[in-house]
């Protein structure tokens, strides 16, 4: 009992203590603020691309442009990099010059860093890169996304950068567009839970520490529903679409402790997320509780005017979006918004008690993540860079993230013994591995990957040995022998199976945008004349969104989607293809088998049926490959599905447990997934939702019993009031093959 008691004390203890040094904060931060002139407060919110005060030269400083910047400006916060990474060493002298300046001003407030880590530390050269959000979401592996976020946090702070502009929330419910891979898919709970994962991982050892750093939950609100698929174009969202499918992400974020949101670049209903004072202070700060700071993403307080035109000068743009609740602008490569604000607050547009609490937000961040105490990188954080067993978790991701769509006659895994040609732009592509966000922006620049970095070539090399490996490909995905179809027909001759490597290069943002997901006509053409030759084919995806496959699947032996999952991506394909890896990843999403006929997994009744001459058929989803596919080397079965009652009341549990086994005859990986669907209620409800799921390891032969519990909250939907209810009915949970039903009341 003694030792109870003493547990609660530490408990209660560490609470207290932690209060303590909230409460400090706060008062060290009121006492500064006070101090402050309006100038020295808008520059706060004032955040600038590191282009305005750098060189031509990646990592150098321009002194004269840094001291017009942080002594004239008071510039609070830099980002991003001129054109590509650094190394570790020029992010810590480049940082160390921005400390040396902001200690030249008055009150010697420190400036704020910030980066998009998108799969790792993006922009640091040698850095671990892992897989995209949507390749981590095929994983349904929460333990192994943190795990990887712990090393992407090291990586920045090991660099000096304290902010990183991750994780994405948006749910990817809309394939065109050009962020689809950033995103952890279609489904809103594996968005929610993985994400809260991630946001919890970055931040949970303490902001004042060498690993950890402030996350942003983004794109607040809605920004992936985009009706054209194009980046940063209008979406038109009803409230009880955005309550269902968009807003659950963030709502758990902040939960899980989000120091920072990015706004949705686009405009929801005609109006720009960054004015909506609505999305901006009613939900995101009212209803959600979300205290941190709000960032606007690049240039988007300026084309409130300049695009959107609900402004109708640029100071009413920057009045709009801070009054709405925007409390720092990426400007980001200019002052005007400085100048405005300024302006603004002079001739009462804007009140000095909103310019306080957004720079009460600014300072309260920069003071929890030890900024204050030093501004300077910390040396006993590049300990943290670059460790061995980096590489090893980045192949663990890689491997769990392949997602076996097809396996005709049992084709894979292949022979070591027979021969092969390679072919199709992502055989030697690095980027086509890695995609947006590596070491550039774009991810194009293959000059700035890791020199070990390897292709898909080069590792089937290493698996089966040269002499048994043909191929009609060059360097870079966009080299012209990559889609010689005469090649390929008079080397397809001497080998034994095709290797096709299609896809996707890198992209990122709008330079993403395309206008149908069709493949390419070369990559089309060259699928076909290896589908001519008669030889069978594995088709290796590496890809950032479903790509139309739907003409040459008939013909393909086996389909690989490998996603664009990072460093070791190349090595966790040949491990795949050869049986040195059994596949376990589930499609995040549903890969449609044409444009007609995008339909999502958790669509409506009505989705679910095409009239025939006023017969119903029920074949309106359709996909070429469904939510959640995923083929194993082994054989899983399921079976003794048990409720731990039929009738489940108020606040109550219901215990869902399953017998799974494996009847094959290799070790295997398997995701367990319990679907819900709510039969009738006040609203026509979804036919299936995900509502939770396990991974679970099983040897060849073994069986395990795997539980879940649900409650009425895991069966809730927002009804037309706009809340979120639970209503009296009939349920039906479904696991694998199996389903049974119960009652809530």
């Amino acid at each position: 009992m003694k030792k109870y008691f003493l547990i609660i004390a530490v408990f209660v203890s560490a609470i207290s203590l932690k209060a303590q040094k909230v409460d400090l904060n706060q008062k060290k931060v009121d006492a500064i603020l006070a101090k402050m002139t309006l100038e020295e407060k808008v520059g706060q919110m004032t955040q600038i691309t590191l282009g305005v005060v750098g060189t031509q030269t990646d990592g150098e400083i321009n002194p004269e442009a840094l001291k017009d910047a942080i002594i004239k400006h008071k510039v609070g916060s830099i980002l991003n990099v001129t054109n590509h990474a650094l190394t570790v060493d020029q992010w810590h002298n480049l940082l160390t010059k921005i400390a040396d300046e902001a200690k030249n001003t008055r009150l010697k407030i420190p400036v704020l860093y910030g980066l998009d880590g998108i799969h790792g530390q993006t922009y640091t050269l040698e850095s671990t890169l892992f897989p995209q959000n949507i390749g981590m979401a095929a994983t349904r592996n929460l333990e192994l996304a943190k795990a990887v976020t712990k090393v992407a946090a090291k990586e920045l702070r090991a660099s000096g950068v304290r902010w990183n502009f991750a994780t994405v929330l948006d749910c990817g419910r809309q394939p065109l567009w050009s962020r689809f891979p950033e995103t952890y898919g279609e489904d809103v709970f594996i968005g929610k839970t993985m994400g809260a994962a991630v946001i919890k991982a970055y931040e949970e050892d303490g902001l004042n520490k060498t690993t950890a750093v402030a996350s942003c939950m983004k794109h607040f609100l809605g920004y992936s529903a985009s009706r054209n698929g194009k980046d940063r174009t209008p979406i038109y969202l009803p409230e009880i679409e955005m309550r269902e499918y968009y807003l659950p992400q963030f709502r758990e974020a902040v939960k899980a402790g989000a120091s920072s949101v990015m706004i949705n670049s686009s405009i929801i209903n005609g109006m720009p997320v960054h004015a909506s004072k609505y999305l901006l202070t009613d939900i995101l700060r009212k209803e959600l509780g979300f205290n941190g700071v709000a960032v606007s993403d690049w240039e988007d307080i300026k084309r409130v005017y300049a695009w959107h035109h609900v402004a109708s000068t640029p100071r009413e743009a920057v009045a709009m979006c801070v009054n709405a609740g925007v409390d720092m602008s990426m400007v980001p490569s200019d002052f005007t918004f400085y100048d405005l604000l300024i302006e603004a607050v002079q001739k009462k547009e804007v009140s000095m008690a909103r310019i306080d609490e957004a720079v009460k937000r600014i300072l309260m961040l920069k003071m929890k993540l030890g900024l204050f105490d030093n501004p300077y990188p910390e040396e006993n954080a590049k300990a943290n860079f670059g460790k061995a067993e980096y590489q090893t978790l980045a192949l663990d991701a890689a491997h769990e993230a392949m997602t076996l769509l097809k396996n005709q006659d049992n084709v894979l895994p292949l022979s070591k013994s027979k021969k092969y040609l390679v072919v199709g732009p992502g055989a030697q592509s690095i980027s086509a591995l890695n995609g947006c966000w590596s070491y550039t922006w774009q991810g194009k620049e293959e000059q700035w990957y890791p020199k070990d970095s390897k292709t898909i070539l080069q590792t089937i090399k290493e698996k089966v040995g040269e002499k048994n490996v043909l191929t009609t490909t060059a360097k870079g995905f966009e080299s012209p022998e990559n889609f010689d179809a005469d090649a390929l027909t008079k080397s397809a001759k001497n080998a034994d199976a095709i290797i096709l490597c299609l896809g996707e290069n890198a992209y990122a943002e709008s330079p993403g945008n395309i206008a149908d997901l069709a493949l390419d006509e070369n990559q089309q053409l060259l699928a076909k004349a290896a589908i001519a030759t008669g030889k069978p084919i594995i088709l290796v995806l590496t890809e950032g969104r479903p790509r139309f496959i739907t003409n040459i699947e008939p013909k393909i032996n086996g389909i690989l989607m490998a996603y664009w999952s990072g460093k070791k991506t190349a090595e966790a394909i040949a491990d795949v293809l050869f049986g040195d890896y059994n596949p376990n990843g589930k499609l995040p999403f549903s890969y449609p088998r044409s444009s007609g006929e995008i339909v999502l997994y958790d669509r409506k009744p009505a989705e679910d049926i095409r009239e025939v001459f006023n017969d119903d058929v029920h074949t309106g989803y359709n996909p070429l490959f469904a939510f959640g596919t995923g083929l194993s080397y082994t054989n899983f079965t399921y079976s003794n599905l048990k409720l731990s009652t039929k009738n489940l009341t108020g606040d109550n549990n219901l215990q869902v447990s399953v017998m799974v086994s494996n009847t094959g005859k290799m070790d295997g990986k398997q995701t367990v997934e319990l679907y819900s669907r709510d039969l009738y209620a006040s609203i026509s409800p979804d036919m299936k939702r995900l509502r939770a799921f396990q991974k679970i390891d099983l040897k060849a032969g073994e069986s395990k019993t795997v539980s879940f519990t649900l409650n009425k909250n895991d069966l809730a939907f927002v009804n037309t009031s706009l809340k979120t209810v639970t209503e009296a009915g009939a349920f039906k949970v479904m696991i694998g093959d199996l389903s049974d039903e119960f009652q809530y009341k």
